[in-house]
């Protein structure tokens, strides 16, 4: 692990980039209390919540997914219009798990608690209203699952695994998760299409400028101050960002700019239709992010 951490840095040292000179004394990579050691992507924790993949990312590739669903992804390669393939990977989402048929996927009529409607859709949705509640803790408990990034945050800061807030936050994964049908793995096709969005959509991109308005500077852990107007935060393991600048000052009086890697975006609110789409919301999976932070 620390070898290929190492060349990591070596590699960003090497190439050019002018950040890493002003990151000397800073730790670049992220703290052990904050990621797991294992998970189900092509990078570990360690390397793709660190600073230096914020400077220089590479693909995220979660383990299986595309081969698993070949046969969509080369269907949308020959669709010229976004619509269209959004269109066909949510008809594509309904054949595979069975969304408008759920006793196919072996859903009990008898039951007194329907969860038929508990997919990846009502899981963005119940993001976009409440990040603490009970989507948005299967939102995080996947992120942790998949990219091995600890949660942070939910509903109040989460430092002890052995605490009340940790509790709540477990019961409510796991609530959120009970009589669904592989939700999870419905994340994992949602986020690997997104990719495959932003990919053609931003061809010469590796980052986009997205925004985030807080009321509070320290509502987000700092790592290191480089000046009075830049930060290294460690970010929850999900948070919402927007493309729009305007938008971000509704939300805070302090505005927390970052370059966030096109591969750390799990969902943007124009990837499908019928989605809110006023906020321009981008839900950024986390580790650490150097930010510049202004006052209105």
């Amino acid at each position: 692990m620390k070898e290929i951490i190492n060349i990591c840095q070596s590699n960003l040292a090497g190439s050019g980039h002018n950040k890493p000179l002003e990151f000397v004394g800073v730790t670049t990579t992220m703290p052990r209390n904050a990621r797991l050691p294992i998970n189900r992507c092509n990078l570990p924790a360690a390397i793709l919540g660190s600073l230096t993949y914020q400077q220089h990312p590479v693909p995220l590739v979660l383990d299986g997914v595309a081969q698993f669903h070949r046969g969509l992804f080369e269907l949308l390669d020959q669709l010229q219009d976004a619509t269209e393939r959004a269109q066909a990977f949510m008809q594509h989402m309904k054949a595979v798990f069975s969304l408008n048929c759920p006793e196919e996927a072996g859903l009990s009529l008898s039951t007194t608690r329907s969860r038929a409607k508990a997919n990846y859709l009502q899981m963005v949705r119940g993001w976009s209203f409440d990040a603490g509640g009970r989507e948005a803790a299967v939102l995080k408990g996947w992120v942790e699952s998949r990219f091995g990034l600890l949660q942070r945050h939910h509903k109040n800061p989460i430092r002890d695994f052995s605490d009340d807030t940790y509790r709540n936050y477990l019961e409510m994964r796991s609530a959120g998760l009970y009589g669904t049908n592989a939700l999870e793995a419905q994340l994992d096709l949602l986020y690997t299409y997104c990719q495959y969005e932003l990919a053609r959509q931003h061809a010469n991109l590796s980052h986009l400028t997205l925004y985030r308005g807080v009321n509070r500077v320290d509502e987000h852990e700092t790592v290191a101050e480089l000046d009075n107007k830049r930060r290294v935060v460690l970010l929850n393991s999900l948070s919402s960002f927007t493309a729009c600048r305007e938008r971000a000052d509704e939300f805070g009086d302090y505005l927390l700019t970052a370059r966030v890697p096109l591969s750390k975006i799990f969902y943007y609110t124009r990837l499908l239709p019928d989605m809110l789409k006023g906020e321009e919301e981008y839900v950024v999976i986390g580790g650490l992010y150097e930010v510049s932070i202004a006052s209105y």
